[in-house]
């Protein structure tokens, strides 16, 4: 195993205001290695990676490359030293073809002609490198989440990436596409690329790494080697406290249906020939939650948003509360009983130039206690906000903070503290813990069977398979729109991936 360092920070301090989001951080990254990153959400893993891309600058300390000291760090100077960068939000031009996106930037070998065919041969002979196979053709728009990573990853190796950051990589793969995705970064290992992995999986971190570096709270807490630490202790580490990763669920005690789908439809307008939801049909009784596991873009959205009426289904009828609800409206639901939690919080769940306060009372600020007559009541608005981020520990120096300014996670502990403290019947609730640390996630777990206990009706739509095997009564696989298997926790993983992938229904 090499020993030569190829990255070092020293005393790195960042403060943002009202946060310190680096304290003091000294860490080396050797050469030819996989470093996992770990900490709670708001430890300081992206914020540190965003400084040695130059999307930030220090405040003080000192960055080295290959022994050299390192500055003026901006994406540009990063990219020409070898760094590249795959986000948590992808960095893709929707309605640029796969080509497009990739040469964007890059210095044409005959200017001012473009010479697209000269760079499709060179892509496709790195694609053909990295076994990565991929339509350069395709606008990305039309691609799927799981594709858009894999071209993020590609851009990054034609640029001559030899350092390769990536940011919670596998939150859009199937188990299967999930261990090809650590086959390529293996071999990509191998021949000497060095490779910084952010996750909050810790089964992850423990099987693809070398060196593990855990951050709390903007400091460095400990970097240790694999093969002497383990998964319990790594946890232990990120949140200063003992971990439940498992959990005791007492059987479902079921009632009535609360939810019941029958033959759900929904043609795509731009493809009539084509179907986002194929005659989708399943019921979810009060005191059982139900789990829809499958890889991103199979139709969760889609689905969700029919639910909690933001689409109309083409045809088929949704009953909620033992009522016919297939064109009632979102507001109508919400008065009916219903939470939801949605996937995409900066567009759905959230206004973004909102105070954290006003984002509290969303879809309820019209009604007692939060308003008298015409007036908002401003006293309670903030001490059930106050209430909120104490409870869900959004960091966040004041509820008035624009809730644009806070972190991913902290954003999704707003949207999730919102949705729980309405005490509604009726949870839909999609990729809940996204974005967040392993202390947030046991939490929100946690409040989830919590409300089952209580009676509350849950459908959970998620992508992280661990989390449906968890937490579900019955698991439903999603695929192409279709729901194509229902089987229980216990299912072998590997069958669940199966089903996943298509391969074959249950």
């Amino acid at each position: 195993m090499s020993e030569e360092i190829f990255l070092s920070f020293r005393n790195i301090r960042k403060s943002f205001p009202g946060v310190v989001a680096l304290d003091d951080i000294s860490l080396d990254i050797y050469k030819g290695q996989i470093h996992a990153l770990l900490g709670e959400n708001g430890a300081g893993k992206s914020t540190l990676m965003n400084v040695l891309y130059g999307l930030y600058h220090q405040d003080s300390g000192e960055i080295f490359l290959s022994g050299e000291k390192y500055e003026h760090n901006t994406p540009k100077n990063a990219i020409r030293h070898g760094v590249g960068m795959i986000h948590q939000h992808f960095m893709l031009i929707p309605n640029f073809t796969v080509l497009e996106n990739i040469i964007l930037g890059q210095p044409s070998p005959k200017p001012p002609k473009l010479e697209k065919e000269y760079f499709r041969n060179e892509i496709l002979k790195v694609a053909k490198k990295f076994g990565i196979t991929v339509d350069l053709d395709l606008l990305v728009e039309e691609i799927s989440v799981g594709m858009q990573q894999k071209i993020e990853i590609l851009k990054a190796l034609y640029k001559g990436a030899e350092l390769l950051i990536l940011d919670e990589p596998t939150s859009v793969l199937t188990p299967q596409e999930s261990q090809e995705l650590f086959k390529m970064l293996t071999e990509l290992n191998k021949k000497g690329t060095t490779i910084i992995f952010i996750s909050h999986k810790l089964k992850e971190v423990m099987q693809i790494s070398d060196n593990i570096s855990v951050l709390r709270d903007g400091k460095l807490i400990a970097t240790v080697k694999k093969s002497e630490t383990t998964p319990h202790e790594l946890s232990r580490l990120m949140v200063g406290r003992e971990i439940i990763t498992q959990y005791d669920k007492a059987e479902a005690k079921t009632g009535e249906d609360i939810l019941i789908l029958d033959a759900i439809t929904l043609e795509d307008h731009h493809n009539q020939h084509r179907h986002l939801l194929k005659n989708v049909s399943f019921k979810v009784s009060q005191g059982e939650i139900v789990g829809i596991a499958g890889v991103d873009e199979n139709g969760q959205k889609e689905l969700a948003e029919i639910i909690s009426g933001l689409r109309k289904p083409t045809s088929g009828k949704i009953s909620m509360f033992g009522k016919d609800v297939t064109h009632c409206t979102t507001r109508q639901l919400i008065e009916m009983g219903m939470s939801y939690i949605p996937a995409d919080r900066r567009n759905q769940g959230l206004v973004l130039d909102f105070k954290i306060s006003e984002n509290a009372i969303l879809e309820t600020h019209y009604q007692k206690p939060f308003t008298k007559g015409l007036s908002l009541q401003r006293k309670v608005i903030d001490k059930f906000a106050n209430e909120l981020i104490q409870e869900y520990d959004v960091r966040t120096p004041s509820i008035n903070v624009p809730v644009k300014n806070l972190s991913g996670g902290n954003q999704q502990k707003v949207i999730v503290g919102r949705e729980f403290m309405k005490k509604n019947h009726f949870l839909l609730v999609m990729q809940p813990t996204w974005g967040l640390d392993v202390g947030a996630i046991e939490y929100v777990h946690q409040k989830l069977l919590e409300a089952r206990e209580k009676g509350v009706t849950i459908l959970l739509i998620s992508t992280d398979l661990e989390e449906v095997r968890k937490l579900s009564d019955r698991i439903l696989v999603i695929y192409e729109g279709e729901i194509v298997g229902e089987v229980d926790s216990s299912t072998d993983i590997e069958e669940i991936g199966l089903l996943m992938a298509g391969s074959h229904k249950h």
